[in-house]
């Protein structure tokens, strides 16, 4: 069954809509034409006979009575039809987190019935009715799914509608002028220009640097949602694992002198001043004949690729400057983009009794020189990785986050491109239509104003059951 149809069902659905697990209160939500009514069933109050009579849009003190059965003391809000997340009839109740209770509950609820809803559903149901457009629908699930402020104020100005609006507005300025075109189709034998081409022309451009700088944002967006990859990276027993420990503050990685210990990666978040950095511990790299440490050797290569930035960290009383060039320059030769940022880490300064070799050198390469063992200096490998990324993002700017918004956004540009060259070589006004048609088309797939089965499925699958 498609995922229209089954929204399309007359049935009222319900979940519970807080986190599995025992909690001290559990909310539980139903939205359809038979919500109110059901639960009036169920729902009793000292002060009102009727749940009609509830307020809207406030918390009403009563009790969930069942077969003459209290099951729990709750509390309960009606939202009436259009004025609720889905524009339907809503009710949500608060019951204590007993995981019986909300299971008692929802089984009361489906043998008077109602429907358990589908993953996602509900936010279906306010896209169908028109509450929110669909940029704004996977917004929620990045507001839920957020770890870090800067990811939280990505998602809260997309649910605000700002690039909503802003991809609106485009694609208005389309459909003015493609209503012009298919007017001068309409009249074609009579030799007419109702779409001045010039003006058709400044709009193109105007229309190119606005997806341009929209689809540029993404790099931003995608390591604001996502958190910046940080690679730790060097050879065997030079102190990796421990300056991950010391950069989480805990024992997440195991520590030892037997060189190798490390055979795969190990990754975790930490987020500074709003901005989550995802560090990547990564096996040592040096030759070696065993075959589960080669495996691990290739795997840091390929996190090294992946990485934004790379920690590299020197045992420094055991190297200099010429060392450390030659075995950054090895790495450039196994990856990819060459273009990342290094900055070497020179651990085990409490080992040193005197000066480094090649300190000037070293001091050249900008080397932070730490003890990740003493947790001393950690704090200037943070300040450093702040200076390494320029993502302040203001609340009031549109970035992209999306990676179904972006892959729309160079699609419509490759259409853009395509008009821009059609008019240079004077091309029919037939064949102009079919690249306006497309870039109004890629444009509607964002909000959602053209949408397909596999696009809403993809999207709503991804929510948790209550939302």
């Amino acid at each position: 069954m498609s995922i229209r149809n089954n929204f399309n069902q007359t049935d009222t659905i319900c979940a519970i809509s807080t986190p599995n697990g025992v909690g001290a209160i559990s909310m539980l939500r139903i939205s359809g034409a038979q919500a109110i009514e059901i639960c009036g069933k169920i729902f009793q109050t000292k002060k009102h006979s009727d749940i009609n009579q509830l307020p809207s849009n406030s918390l009403t003190y009563g009790q969930i009575v069942f077969n003459l059965e209290v099951v729990d003391d709750v509390l309960l809000s009606v939202f009436r039809n259009p004025h609720s997340f889905t524009g339907e009839d809503l009710v949500e109740i608060n019951c204590h987190g007993s995981l019986y209770i909300q299971k008692k509950i929802i089984e009361i609820l489906l043998s008077l019935g109602l429907r358990l809803a589908s993953p996602g559903e509900f936010t279906l149901r306010a896209f169908m009715n028109k509450k929110l457009d669909l940029s704004q629908a996977e917004a929620i699930g990045d507001l839920i799914a957020a770890t870090s402020k800067s990811a939280h104020n990505l998602a809260i100005n997309q649910m605000r509608g700002g690039f909503s609006n802003k991809i609106k507005e485009l694609r208005d300025k389309l459909i003015t002028f493609a209503s012009l075109i298919e007017l001068e189709l309409d009249f074609s034998e009579e030799d007419v220009e109702f779409a001045n081409r010039d003006d058709f022309q400044k709009l193109l451009s105007e229309l190119k640097q606005e997806i341009s700088l929209l689809k540029e944002s993404f790099t931003q967006g995608n390591v604001l949602k996502n958190g910046i990859p940080i690679a730790i990276v060097g050879k065997p027993n030079v102190g990796k694992s421990t300056l991950l420990n010391a950069l989480l503050n805990e024992e997440k990685a195991i520590v030892s002198e037997i060189p190798g210990t490390t055979r795969d990666t190990i990754e975790d978040l930490l987020t500074i001043q709003g901005i989550t950095f995802r560090f990547i511990d990564t096996a040592g790299l040096r030759p070696s004949g065993d075959q589960i440490e080669l495996m691990g050797i290739e795997r840091t290569y390929q996190k090294i690729s992946q990485a934004s930035i790379v920690l590299y960290v020197v045992d420094i009383t055991q190297t200099d400057a010429d060392e450390i060039k030659a075995e950054i320059a090895d790495f450039e030769e196994h990856i990819i983009n060459n273009t990342k940022k290094f900055i070497i880490i020179g651990n085990k300064t409490d080992q040193l009794i005197e000066t480094p070799h090649g300190f000037p050198g070293l001091v050249e390469l900008e080397t932070i020189f730490v003890s990740a063992k003493r947790k001393e200096n950690i704090q200037l490998i943070t300040d450093s990785l702040m200076r390494s990324v320029d993502i302040a993002p203001e609340m009031d700017n549109i970035v992209v986050s999306n990676i179904r918004h972006f892959e729309a956004l160079s699609k419509t540009l490759i259409a853009i491109e395509s008009m821009e060259k059609a008019l240079h070589d004077n091309i029919p006004t037939d064949l102009l239509t079919t690249d306006i048609r497309s870039a109004m088309y890629f444009l509607g797939e964002i909000t959602g104003e053209i949408t397909t089965e596999d696009i809403l499925g993809s999207i709503f699958s991804k929510f948790c059951i209550g939302k």
